[in-house]
């Protein structure tokens, strides 16, 4: 009975010495993506609309109709579409337009900045709007000379908004918009 009881005893040990001695399985950490892009290098533009701006080179601009253009980045998913809109004695109607477009995101978005613009060299007087939340546009902005010219810009991203996953390219196109609205001339 003793050597029967030795002999469980050493084949429960060596079972256990051989199969409980694995590591422990542990949850890997959390990461995140690396979202790396090329630094902007910017290039002059001027179409057949009464205004010209610098825009990312990286972009692809297409024209659509009535002065207005789609600024696409293939690689980051998302476009920045620009509106012009000749001022006719509807300056205000321009402006409270533009400014209920971006506050129509005060659903999703936890906060809307807005950054004043003003270049009285250019004539070129407007806003610049940032959209922080999971809102469908992370930025906007309008541009005017009050007496002809009327401009309004906004990217979209072709994702679910989640502004944690696009944080970097919304932050990329920011730069971007905000040199285009920087750089705006009127013809």
């Amino acid at each position: 009975m003793l050597k029967k009881t030795t002999t469980i005893v050493i084949l429960f040990t060596f079972f256990f010495a051989v199969f409980g001695c694995k590591d422990d399985v542990l949850p890997k950490p959390s990461s995140y993506l690396r979202l790396d892009y090329p630094e902007a290098e910017y290039v002059g533009f001027k179409g057949n609309c009464p205004f010209a701006f610098e825009m990312n080179s990286k972009a692809v601009i297409k024209a659509d109709k009535n002065c207005g253009y789609s600024i696409t980045y293939p690689k980051m998913k998302a476009t920045i579409y620009l509106t012009y809109k000749p001022v006719n004695n509807n300056i205000k109607k321009l402006l409270r337009d533009a400014q209920k477009l971006t506050y129509e995101h005060v659903i999703k978005a936890d906060d809307i900045l807005e950054q004043p613009f003003i270049n009285t060299n250019n004539k070129v007087y407007g806003m610049f709007y940032q959209v922080d939340g999971n809102a469908a546009t992370n930025s906007q902005f309008y541009v005017t000379d009050s007496i002809k010219h009327f401009v309004t810009a906004s990217v979209y991203f072709y994702a679910k908004p989640n502004f944690d996953s696009i944080m970097p390219a919304a932050s990329y196109i920011k730069n971007d918009m905000q040199r285009l609205m920087e750089t705006m001339k009127w013809k």
